[in-house]
């Protein structure tokens, strides 16, 4: 038993890559139902199986250690398929899958992104579920703390963007 301890000890420090933390990704549902509990801030990221960009996020921004912490300490992340065809519910309505040539695309995602799907894209809401902004396209690690802790910590209910960004290391 002493040798698995020092083993995994050795394993743990000559390896820290491997051993991560992840951001707790969670269903709509899921996310719904914690929010009847204890409401918080949502973090949608909204993707497609085939998008590309969307699996580099994951494997870059969505695994930075200062991410990963921030996220899951300020908000309920969600993984949301774009093009998912099971009904969701939203602030009294249901959402569907709507066929498109040969793919399509789900109503919940249309209406969070203000109907610019693309992806990757991540939506923020407040803690009543209200849209506070989507954003479109990769961010990096360094992006997309800026970007989450403008909305994580309100920033975004005093300070212009502009202002926040330019003196994001003041805040």
């Amino acid at each position: 038993m002493r040798k698995l301890l020092i083993l995994s000890l050795i394993l743990f420090f000559a390896f820290p890559s491997t051993i991560s933390a992840q951001i707790n990704w969670m269903s709509w549902e899921e996310a719904m139902e914690r929010m009847e509990e204890e409401p918080r801030k949502i973090m949608l990221d909204v993707y497609t199986d085939w998008c590309n960009w969307c699996k580099r996020m994951d494997t870059t921004t969505f695994d930075h250690p200062e991410i990963v912490s921030y996220v899951n300490e300020h908000f309920y992340a969600v993984k949301f398929d774009a093009e998912q065809r099971q009904d969701l519910s939203y602030l009294g309505n249901t959402y569907k899958y709507v066929r498109k040539g040969a793919r399509g695309y789900h109503e919940l995602a249309a209406r969070l992104l203000r109907g610019r799907l693309s992806y990757p894209s991540v939506a923020f809401l407040d803690e009543e579920q209200e849209l506070i902004q989507s954003i479109i396209g990769f961010k990096s690690p360094v992006q997309f703390e800026i970007i989450t802790t403008y909305f994580g910590d309100d920033h975004y209910k005093k300070v212009p963007w502009s202002t926040y960004q330019r003196n994001y290391r003041n805040y």
